[in-house]
């Protein structure tokens, strides 16, 4: 009889045991799939909740001045962002084109020519002396270059190509995640309970503090960070797009990169400067180095001011935040890798000095 009885309580526990691995695997098997269906929108919302935390305090005020009306105010900040993003992309994508156009077209007629290089290329340190060589080549016979380097040109010209797509794509990316921060910003504080509701959950008692050195680090990185390299690259851009400098455009985005990984924009624009003496008048030439080295070193008093008291970040984990980001998301993984990492360091600095 006892036998029996034991027997079947240790029926009932595998009973169970069985009940609740089928529970727990249909709950990980719900998780896995709906992870698998949001995948392709984690990068949009992860970007769209940065940008939100870095607005919030520009959307307060703006919905004060506007009568505490809070969907217009989140509506009209969308709709600025949006416009801000898609009128240099037009700009960007039609000087790409005319420029590829006019390089076509003076290929045909056997008119395009190249203006020799200064002498002064070929003291620049490591790559002066092949730029010199090539660049003198093509002065005197394009032709000669582009027969050297027809392998090499065969192989990126699909890849330029796929990454134009790509550019394309990853603009409908940043339009999105525009939208979400609009809907974060309408609904900011349930939004933020819920934030801190989630780090309370993790952090215990010291949830509130890792919740706002959260928000004070996203907006020192975006303000400070990625706000003065966009401010940098759009007074830059702007100065080679006035000079008619060809391929302004592509330009920009690397600008744009070499700022946010806290390079100076410098290396980039020297050589244009130098490109631009070769084919501009004089006059505006001069104006044209002036503009540049005056927005190429504006990060030094533009950073202190979007900043302000924002926490300090070191520029490794902003530079490797944002080549590790790039590499895995693109250009949309620049922002947010930079963000991201800077957010894990700052909250690991803080889990460490509080114990």
């Amino acid at each position: 009889m006892g036998n029996d009885t034991g027997q079947n309580t240790d029926e009932s526990h595998i009973q169970k045991s069985i009940n609740t691995a089928i529970r727990i695997g249909f709950v990980a098997l719900l998780f896995v799939m709906s992870f698998l269906i949001l995948k392709p929108f984690i990068a949009p919302v992860l970007w769209g909740i940065i940008i939100a935390v870095a607005v919030f305090p520009l959307h307060k005020r703006f919905s004060k001045i506007l009568g505490n009306r809070e969907k217009l105010s989140a509506t009209l900040i969308a709709l600025i962002g949006v416009a801000l993003l898609v009128i240099p992309t037009v700009l960007f994508i039609t000087s790409t084109v005319e420029s590829m156009r006019s390089v076509s077209e003076q290929l045909d007629a056997g008119t395009l020519a190249v203006p020799p290089p200064d002498e002064k290329v070929a003291d620049w340190p490591i790559i002066g002396k092949p730029v010199y060589e090539t660049w003198k080549m093509a002065s005197n016979s394009l032709s000669k270059v582009i027969e050297k380097f027809e392998p090499q040109l065969k192989e990126f010209a699909p890849k330029i190509l796929s990454a134009a797509t790509g550019l394309v794509g990853t603009i409908l990316l940043f339009i999105i995640s525009i939208i979400i921060s609009a809907a974060f910003l309408v609904n900011s504080e349930s939004a933020e309970k819920t934030a801190r509701s989630v780090f309370k959950m993790l952090a215990g008692e010291g949830g509130e503090e890792y919740a706002s050195l959260s928000s004070a680090t996203i907006r020192s990185v975006v303000q400070g960070v990625l706000g003065t390299a966009i401010i940098q690259t759009l007074f830059l851009g702007i100065g080679m797009f006035a000079i008619g400098l060809p391929a302004a455009g592509v330009l920009s985005i690397i600008i744009l990169f070499v700022a946010i990984i806290q390079l100076p924009p410098s290396l980039i624009m020297i050589p244009v400067i130098i490109y631009v003496f070769s084919y501009a008048n004089t006059t505006p030439a001069i104006i044209f180095a002036v503009w540049s080295i005056i927005w190429a070193a504006a990060d030094n008093f533009i950073k202190p001011i979007l900043m302000g008291r924002g926490v300090d970040i070191p520029m490794l984990v902003i530079l490797l935040g944002a080549i590790g980001g790039m590499m895995m998301g693109g250009i949309i993984g620049l922002f947010i890798g930079a963000v991201l990492l800077a957010l894990t360091y700052k909250i690991f600095q803080a889990i460490v000095q509080n114990n």
